[in-house]
């Protein structure tokens, strides 16, 4: 399992080690605070500079496989959390149960979603252009669905819609429109822009979980509650799985067309989540509400990346496919 897992991920792990052992606190920690202020918007912004024109263009003709993946991604997801939530509240921690409710909320991956379905040899100028309509929705669609199944808990106030718009969609708008001048150097700097990228990530878990370490967040939860995280994070990636493979049958979407939507709409974006939390959710909660987040990303990771050689063979029978998401 190990030899599967991806060194940022295992660099993630550290950050969360490192953090509980020697969390930040007071100067230090208001210095980091400002500082991952500044790394969200500049995450945001690279993100907008990465996404090119040709990316939204390319492939809006599929209409039907584009309205597919975004009703998985903010329709079915949700739904699979607000149970997921209701069924933990009893079992776990407050912040952990919403972390699972949120982590449901959030757009799809990017690169992972186009790389594993050019693995699997599916549909990949849809698959661009769906994970990046999710990525460029999720910005204004989170935060609404945050405030709609999560307002009761205190997560969002009216406040906070101007430092989401700020922080998040500004950055992004202006990463997009810098195109003209910024394209060529994001393009020749892929390599460097993606240590800025995974930086800024790991920089908002640093000081995510030094807050929630401060505050007790090892005291309040104990190992038999992070072990049903991970089987609740198991069981809503099996149930996302299996029902988008139901459907695009149902709607008799063709093979490269279905291995696009496999991808897209069962995944969910750590890069955007993590900073979205962290201006979403109070200091003290972000390291919790995040955990379940990080657990579901290396686990969909590793199934996607099992899929995704399955189905590089030749033309898997229909019964084999299911297996293969059941095995997984």
């Amino acid at each position: 399992m190990f030899k599967r897992i991806d060194r940022y991920s295992l660099l993630l792990i550290a950050t969360v080690v490192f953090a509980s052992f020697l969390p930040c606190r007071g100067t230090t920690a208001t210095i980091l605070g400002y500082a991952t202020e500044g790394a969200i918007a500049l995450l945001f912004f690279l993100h907008g500079a990465k996404l090119s024109r040709a990316a939204i263009v390319q492939g809006l003709t599929n209409w039907r496989l584009h309205l597919l993946v975004l009703a998985i991604t903010f329709c079915l997801f949700p739904m699979f959390g607000l149970a997921a939530h209701a069924l933990a509240m009893p079992l776990l921690a407050p912040s952990l149960a919403s972390g699972l409710l949120f982590l449901t909320l959030l757009p799809s991956t990017v690169q992972s979603s186009i790389a594993f379905t050019s693995i699997a040899r599916g549909n990949v100028p849809a698959a661009v252009c769906s994970a990046s309509a999710s990525n460029l929705l999720g910005i204004l669609f989170t935060p609404a669905l945050v405030a709609l199944l999560m307002g009761g808990h205190g997560s969002v106030s009216g406040g906070e819609v101007w430092t989401i718009v700020f922080q998040l969609l500004v950055p992004f708008v202006a990463g997009h429109l810098s195109r003209p001048l910024t394209a060529g150097f994001v393009e020749r700097r892929k390599a460097m822009l993606s240590y800025v990228d995974r930086g800024s990530i790991l920089l908002v878990v640093y000081t995510a979980f030094s807050a929630a370490v401060v505050e007790g967040l090892w005291t309040r939860v104990p190992v038999w509650q992070l072990a049903l995280v991970f089987l609740f994070c198991a069981v809503l990636l099996a149930a996302a799985m299996l029902t988008t493979r139901f459907v695009t049958k149902r709607l008799k979407f063709d093979r490269a067309d279905a291995i696009a939507i496999l991808f897209c709409g069962s995944k969910k974006s750590l890069a955007a989540g993590v900073p979205m939390a962290g201006v979403l959710f109070s200091s003290a909660e972000v390291g919790a509400v995040i955990l379940p987040l990080m657990i579901f990303h290396q686990l969909q990771l590793l199934v996607c990346a099992n899929l995704a050689q399955r189905y590089a063979g030749t033309a898997p029978r229909e019964e084999d496919v299911e297996n293969a998401v059941i095995a997984s």
